[in-house]
């Protein structure tokens, strides 16, 4: 096919081979942002087809691909193979010789028994990049929680955040959750690529959803942590029509829930609505769409969001908290990550701030210095660019660079 983009300049990433077993969106996204600039993204796939072939967002179905799996696979190439096979775990066993990264985002415990855990994959290849996507983390009290968008969004705080004072929150208008988790993925690649070329090492690459939306809220947990401002919504709204129904947020005895996408036969029994028992969950829910919700809401509103998140998880049905900051902070799973970090800061004091979306087992993220004031080290630069003494002088007064007193003391390094 013709690309109005091509040119003959080389690519980024051309020569790097990537193993695309993720599903869904967020390792599809990421794994196709690195067919963007080049790499030869081999997407392993079920001979059935990757579950997001079968599952169209919106109901665009397409001709032979539907349009969630379309935008988010470009630039790939595809092999249906079954890993639960000996055989099929063979050829991705040779494909992982010649691989740079190897990217999966599958439950908990499913790389091991499929056989394509990091510890086996780098008995393969020592040398390549092993992501591995979660939800909630690799282990601690939430490992085993569907890591889905509208959830996550919920419990992140950030629905809190917009809308009206007593109004069930708002998500927002796109798979906000997946995508920075997309991104994050896709920076902890190409670090871990740098650290490679520096070194010959490869390492693992651990993402999770929660740690990822939380760390994209940097500047307003830090307004509440730091600048200790709560989250007040006043009389009028400050500020997804592709998921079927119900798919939202929903008042409570004592709060809100977040439901997303449930099989309306199994919600109708829970919730006690036997309108939804005659109703076809991938036709009505989207021709009733507003009122499957009605009706769903009328009903959560008769008890606490405790009993409802029990009622319906045990029916293994997507629901989940909605957060405010402050319980995202006190979260045992957010302890457990250690996604808050805390560091003293020269003239701001103790900070407590979102750290670090990601963890590199060979490399991990460390602060080196806290925000640096105006000019904080224009002298230094300068210097590392040869320029020094009278000319640096005559810069600084004609008002061409400009620069501060240096802070005394440096912060503390804080690793993940």
């Amino acid at each position: 096919m013709s690309d109005p983009t091509a040119n003959d300049a080389p690519e980024v990433l051309s020569g790097i081979r990537v193993l695309d077993c993720s599903i869904a969106m967020a390792g599809p996204f990421a794994a196709q942002r690195l067919g963007d600039l080049g790499a030869d993204v081999i997407k392993v796939e079920p001979t059935t087809g990757e579950w997001q072939r079968h599952a169209a967002a919106g109901g665009a179905t397409g001709n032979r691909i539907n349009v969630s799996f379309l935008s988010l696979n470009r630039n790939k190439r595809s092999i249906a193979v079954d890993l639960k096979s000996a055989e099929g775990r063979e050829i991705t066993y040779d494909l992982v010789k010649s691989a740079d990264v190897f990217l999966q985002n599958y439950r908990p415990g499913v790389a091991a028994r499929l056989g394509v855990d990091y510890e086996t994959i780098r008995a393969i290849n020592p040398g390549i990049i092993y992501v591995s996507i979660s939800g909630y983390g690799e282990d601690g009290p939430y490992r085993n929680r569907p890591g889905q968008d509208l959830l996550l969004q919920a419990m992140s705080g950030a629905m809190l955040s917009s809308g009206t004072h007593g109004e069930p929150p708002a998500a927002a208008g796109q798979y906000l959750v997946d995508a920075v988790t997309a991104s994050t993925a896709f920076e902890g690649v190409l670090a871990a690529l740098f650290h490679r070329e520096r070194t010959g090492e490869g390492q693992l690459v651990s993402v999770n959803m929660l740690d990822a939306i939380t760390t994209l809220q940097m500047q307003e947990l830090s307004v509440f942590t730091v600048g200790k401002v709560p989250q007040t919504r006043g009389t009028e709204p400050h500020a997804h029509v592709y998921i079927r129904a119900p798919y939202g947020t929903f008042s409570t005895t004592d709060g809100f829930i977040a439901l997303a996408m449930p099989d309306l036969h199994v919600l109708g029994d829970i919730i006690g609505e036997p309108s939804f028992l005659g109703m076809n969950s991938e036709t009505d829910s989207w021709t009733h769409r507003d009122e499957i919700f009605r009706k769903t809401a009328a009903r959560l509103v008769t008890r606490t969001s405790a009993e409802w998140l029990e009622l319906l998880g045990a029916a293994g049905i997507w629901a989940g908290p909605v957060y405010d900051y402050q319980d995202l902070v006190d979260d045992e799973q957010i302890a457990h990550n250690g996604t808050f970090i805390e560091y003293d800061h020269p003239t701001e004091g103790l900070v407590k701030t979102p750290g670090f979306p990601y963890r590199l087992s060979a490399t991990p993220p460390r602060i080196h210095r806290g925000a640096p004031l105006a000019g904080e080290h224009t002298r230094e630069i300068l210097t590392e660019l040869g320029i020094t003494g009278v000319r640096a002088a005559e810069l600084l007064e004609a008002g061409v660079v400009a620069d501060e007193a240096p802070i005394s003391a440096a912060p503390e390094r804080t690793s993940a």
